[in-house]
């Protein structure tokens, strides 16, 4: 779920992730530059654990009809944090 400031949150699915940030997948197009609060799970050893924080748009391009949006992780939490890291070892 991606939440832009003064728009209705949007669903989508994650494609890619890295210790700073997502890609994810979108029905519709956002503008590169924005703050945005982000949430999505992860399934780590077993557990699905939800990982929410801020994050900053980099790119959105159109890719097979959908439009993948790359985001930069700003400001995620410990325990955020630390599923990130544990979901890609």
């Amino acid at each position: 779920m991606l939440a832009l400031e003064g728009s209705a949150p949007q669903l989508g699915r994650t494609t890619d992730l890295s210790a700073n940030g997502v890609s994810i997948s979108l029905p519709q197009p956002v503008a590169a530059g924005q703050e945005a609060q982000l949430r999505f799970d992860l399934l780590v050893e077993g557990t699905v654990v939800p990982v929410q924080g801020r994050a900053r748009t980099l790119y959105c391009i159109l890719s097979n009809g959908e439009f993948k949006v790359g985001l930069q992780f700003l400001h995620l939490d410990m325990g955020a944090m630390t599923a990130v890291s544990r979901y890609l070892r």
